[in-house]
């Protein structure tokens, strides 16, 4: 069975709407700062823009030159930090070689850090905290198999990459004592020996490799659920994951398609986020650094 990304991430946004229209006062607000001219955080920052209108969330775009500097960007985070009307802050990736994208990153007030990357964000996730913010494509990918009620309890999870955006978070999620996690997690890369027998001991397998097509039919068992984090453009312009859809598809139980599978979850799970900030902070106003004496 397919499992489509966009259509659960079309449901979670009109929820989100239908919340926002039930507010007093002002809505929640995103504020996203890109900086260049990198075409894909062009586009990327676009469909958030996009997303937050139709979720009737304010969006707050803000594009600098390349020749922006470090200080001057932390200054722009600093008055954002500052900024009450402000519920979450997102800086598009890559930056300039000029400027430290970690330093960027812990600048951005944690209360705010809608994209869950700052370290303490980070520490929450790994306690099991549910106050903090979880990185979006992980908690998207954690909700996909919520959504379709696909047992995760007890199985054991493959995940093919390391990255600090997927692979690390997300099995820092799925292992937690909660709901919908309580996983035994492997995490395998590039060094991983015998990685063909480790994936196919994989009941859920999450690929986020950067490989084109890397995952093969024989390295997966019967019935296993496939996730396919990657998207890769071919010579011949066709767009693929880091799974070969056409030969593995018959043996999943469920499996994502590229695209439409967890792309446009990641978007909802940011919306999402910058909801739960607003409402935290309904409940306490002075817990963002901006508004502390």
């Amino acid at each position: 069975m397919l499992i489509d990304g966009t259509a659960i991430a079309q449901e979670i946004q009109a929820e989100i709407k239908s919340e926002v229209n039930r507010l007093t006062g002002r809505r929640p607000c995103l504020a996203v700062v890109r900086v260049g001219e990198d075409p894909a955080s062009k586009i990327y920052v676009s469909r958030k823009i996009k997303a937050c209108e139709e979720a009737g969330i304010i969006s707050r775009s803000e594009h600098h030159p390349n020749t922006i500097t470090e200080h001057q960007l932390l200054g722009i985070v600093h008055k954002l930090n500052q900024d009450h009307t402000v519920d979450g802050i997102l800086v598009q990736l890559p930056l300039p070689d000029s400027i430290d994208a970690i330093k960027i990153t812990q600048a951005i007030d944690p209360a705010k850090d809608v994209d869950g990357f700052h370290p303490i964000n980070v520490g929450k996730m790994l306690m099991g905290s549910t106050d903090g913010y979880l990185p979006c494509t992980p908690l998207g990918i954690k909700t996909l198999l919520e959504r379709y009620s696909i047992p995760v309890s007890g199985k054991h999870v493959v995940i093919l990459g390391r990255s600090n955006i997927v692979g690390k978070p997300l099995a820092a999620i799925l292992m937690q004592n909660q709901p919908g996690c309580n996983a035994t997690v492997t995490v395998a890369h590039s060094k991983t020996e015998r990685l063909r027998e480790v994936c196919l001991n994989a009941d859920i397998l999450i690929v986020a490799i950067g490989k084109p097509q890397f995952l093969k039919a024989d390295m997966v068992k019967e019935g296993a659920v496939v996730i396919d984090v990657g998207i890769n453009r071919l010579p011949s312009k066709a767009l693929v994951g880091d799974v070969d859809f056409e030969h593995v598809q018959p043996k999943c139980s469920y499996i994502t398609p590229v695209p439409g599978g967890v792309g446009p979850m990641t978007i909802a799970m940011l919306l999402s986020n910058t909801l739960k900030s607003y409402r935290q902070t309904q409940n306490s106003p002075q817990r963002y650094r901006g508004t502390e004496k």
